[in-house]
């Protein structure tokens, strides 16, 4: 099962106005891609070139495409998206999965545990709605206990105020077992207020602690 509480548009076209406004995609995947950052046989880059190779050289897939290039055919998908546009745009791009137009949380709760039980769920909010802070610890809380054999996993930014700072302290000293990495950053454009990120995951697969630590050494060299 992969489920997904946030899943956004699915897929961006990094050409567009808004990824030239924000500079995000030429600090970052651009970057990585021009530096070689991604070997051609990692995971990521090979569904990157599939997807572009169906959409155009500036598509770019959301987490629910990038789901998508590594589930079976047997596997079921959920994904929620609550603004009405961004759903409207997913549903263009997720016929693979059940589209859920709600609040994620509450979907993942309705849902959890899923059946077949061995799964992800990824949470990636905008972060926009400050309570969102307060909130996420007791959410993945509450996940956790009701599917205890499931990987969870959060992504947040890393601001220049620390605002996400209390809510990764509270995170990891209710989940001591968790993976927590953060990786820093230069701001994408002047006055930009994330410089890092931040990913946070229950029942980690096997692996994923290395590939952390790769990530996280390679950030320090830059």
């Amino acid at each position: 099962s992969y489920l997904e509480t946030h899943a956004g548009r699915g897929l961006y076209d990094l050409g567009g106005p808004e990824s030239e406004k924000t500079g995000e995609a030429r600090a970052g995947i651009t970057r990585a891609l021009a530096q070689d950052w991604l070997p051609a046989d990692h995971p990521l880059r090979q569904a990157l070139d599939q997807i572009r190779a169906l959409h155009g050289p500036q598509a770019y897939p959301g987490s629910p495409l990038i789901a998508r290039y590594f589930l079976r055919p047997e596997d079921e998908a959920h994904l929620a998206e609550l603004h009405p546009a961004e759903h409207d745009a997913l549903a263009r791009v997720g016929g693979f999965a059940h589209l859920h137009r709600q609040d994620g949380f509450q979907m993942a709760n309705a849902i959890c545990p899923p059946m077949p039980r061995r799964g992800l769920l990824l949470i990636d909010p905008s972060y926009e709605i400050k309570a969102d802070y307060d909130a996420i610890p007791r959410h993945i809380a509450k996940l956790a206990r009701k599917w205890n054999v499931g990987t969870i996993a959060l992504w947040y930014p890393v601001l220049t105020d620390d605002r996400q700072a209390p809510m990764a302290e509270t995170l990891r000293a209710a989940h001591p077992d968790a993976l927590s990495s953060e990786i820093r950053f230069p701001p994408a454009r002047p006055g930009h207020g994330m410089v890092g990120s931040g990913m946070f995951v229950i029942n980690p697969p096997y692996g994923l602690g290395d590939e952390a630590a790769r990530i996280e050494a390679l950030y320090e060299t830059l």
